[in-house]
């Protein structure tokens, strides 16, 4: 197969304007796309807002082949393709996304155009990848993939031990594709995310086996977004503080962060009765539900929602004036994804966390909810440990799952601490079977999320140091958080 050429930079600007409307690149967007274009390994970590998906779709339409890009939600897949099918109907037989919740004549017809190489851009999670379905037509001899792309590079760090364990088995992908790749074909793979500190990166570079990629970073600070942090010394006064919060915006829209799907609802249903246009969000809704609700939100038939953290990514509204943290996220990972969906039209917005007193004597829920957190890895990584003694020296997965029901995690949270490696996306083979330093990060994140909510320095100062952005925080003060007020 000929080589292709590379699209000249005049053709990469046209397209831009043509498709999205923009005359030029927000830096460093115009950077990363050549350096995908080029076929370069790549960690970009850009704000929420930061225009992150253009970086991507955009070499993807400029080239012969397939770009996939493996997203965490539904959610975020369908917001992705809807806006790009939106701005360029025509795309249609080019850009498409594969999960679970598609009807089977869709699924057909998309697995269709996957078999035939028509597409150009391919979303799809972890697991869906790795599905035989997907994976067998994925190795058809010369189908071109230019890309791997991980949107929400976070999530593979949050969730890749232990909740989606497929996210650890990423880096085997390209290894294992590049028999039936064209000759003298590189694959690129690019990571993308908001918040990665310099631990996250380094795992994400390890996991996904990046080869001197390119490092595109932007801190997080958000001039226009007032981060505020209030101590309810009691259960009552915490609802209290968050309906006089919500009152006095009664003409802004928001989202306010709980929990657990239980929490969601209790509060949706008292704030309901006081009038307020709002609803529970969570993981456990029907598709359906989920739906409704975002559509009711972004349309404004709802001021706000009250969600876990299952709301968010994806779902794109720039006019969001406020996030309230009911209660206190695990990571702060987490907080500066979650704060940073107010505000992204660049005018001002707020971000209120509500915290116990940090006796706990008066409301314990967020120390008990922390070490819930905390024993329940604890509890995963005992069983990862003694399991590891009944694994196989080098196996299938699928066989290990079927043997051991939570062997799936075992095998990640043992990759995690380097005791196995992946030979292809299915298969593992043991190197240490000790596995002394497992689950360790897991305490430090959340204890950085503590040592926040009780920092007396200026907020944003706190966060650039801990997303390693420390030279850029000296004598920093951004003058409209809590403290610098």
């Amino acid at each position: 197969m000929a080589a292709t050429i590379p699209p000249t930079w005049n053709l990469i600007q046209a397209t831009l304007q043509q498709i999205w409307g923009y005359t030029s690149f927000r830096p460093p967007q115009g950077e990363i796309v050549q350096s995908l274009l080029a076929h370069q390994d790549s960690v970009i970590i850009l704000p929420t807002g930061g225009g992150k998906s253009i970086c991507f779709q955009l070499p993807a339409l400029l080239q012969p082949g397939l770009t996939l890009v493996v997203s965490p939600l539904v959610a975020l897949m369908e917001n992705q393709v809807q806006e790009l099918l939106d701005l360029q109907p025509n795309l249609r037989q080019s850009v498409a996304l594969l999960h679970s919740e598609l009807s089977a004549f869709d699924r057909k017809r998309i697995l269709g155009l996957l078999e035939q190489q028509k597409l150009r851009l391919l979303y799809l999670s972890p697991e869906t990848l790795f599905s035989t379905a997907v994976w067998q037509r994925l190795c058809q001899p010369n189908f071109r993939i230019n890309s791997l792309i991980l949107d929400e590079a976070h999530c593979l760090v949050q969730w890749g031990d232990t909740f989606r364990p497929a996210y650890y088995r990423l880096g085997a992908v390209r290894s294992s594709l590049l028999p039936y790749q064209p000759a003298n074909h590189r694959m690129a793979i690019a990571a993308f995310t908001a918040t990665a500190d310099p631990q996250a990166q380094e795992t994400i570079q390890r996991v996904l086996q990046l080869e001197d990629p390119q490092i595109f970073r932007l801190n997080p600070y958000r001039s226009n977004l007032h981060l505020i942090v209030q101590v309810a010394w009691s259960p009552r006064q915490r609802y209290q503080k968050v309906w006089r919060f919500i009152q006095a915006r009664s003409a802004q829209t928001g989202l306010v962060y709980v929990r657990t799907r239980r929490d969601s609802e209790t509060l949706a249903a008292s704030l309901q009765t006081q009038g307020l246009r709002t609803a529970a969000y969570h993981a456990g809704l029907s598709p359906e539900s989920r739906r409704a609700i975002e559509q009711a939100w972004l349309s404004d038939r709802l001021q706000f929602v009250i969600c876990t953290n299952a709301f968010g990514m994806g779902v794109n509204k720039s006019d969001v004036r406020w996030v309230v943290h009911f209660h206190t996220p695990l990571l702060l990972s987490e907080y500066v994804q979650e704060v940073g969906r107010a505000g992204r039209d660049g005018k001002p917005a707020t971000a209120l966390t509500l915290i116990s007193e940090t006796t706990g004597w008066l409301d314990a829920e967020d120390k008990q909810r922390r070490q819930f957190f905390l024993e329940h890895q604890q509890q995963q990584l005992q069983a990862a440990q003694k399991l590891m003694q009944q694994l196989p020296l080098e196996g299938e997965v699928s066989a290990v799952v079927k043997q051991f029901p939570q062997g799936a995690i075992a095998l990640a949270l043992l990759h995690q601490a380097g005791c196995l490696e992946w030979t292809d996306p299915f298969h593992y083979q043991m190197t240490n079977r000790k596995a002394g330093k497992l689950g360790q990060s897991n305490a430090i994140a959340a204890q950085q999320m503590t040592n926040y909510l009780k920092t007396k320095r200026c907020r944003w100062q706190f966060l650039l140091e801990g997303f390693g952005f420390g030279t850029e925080a000296e004598n920093w003060r951004c003058g409209h958080c809590d403290h610098c007020c």
